[in-house]
């Protein structure tokens, strides 16, 4: 074996971090590399689904990721209009 040889090019199944374990711009990034290599179709049938469902899993964790984002805002925006209207009806 070359001595430049890196592993023997099947990941194991803790070859991936847990996606619940990546940040939002970890998940991003990563998906976008999953996406460039599946793009260049490179692989066999198995680890062109290995890639797959690791990018299904990733796009997932992106979704939850901005769907707790938007209620953060959400929320904050409810707050600031009910402060508002509070103020407004000291006003009167």
């Amino acid at each position: 074996m070359a001595d430049n040889t890196f592993g023997q090019g099947t990941p194991g199944d803790e070859a991936f971090p847990d996606p619940a374990t990546l940040t939002y711009e970890q998940a991003r990034d990563e998906l976008i590399e999953t996406v460039k290599i599946l793009e260049l179709g490179q692989m066999s049938l198995d680890e062109s689904l290995k890639y797959w469902e690791r990018g299904e899993a990733l796009a997932k964790r992106c979704e939850v990721l901005l769907d707790g984002a938007q209620q953060r805002v959400e929320a904050a925006l409810g707050s600031t209009k009910a402060e508002a209207a509070a103020d407004a009806s000291e006003e009167d």
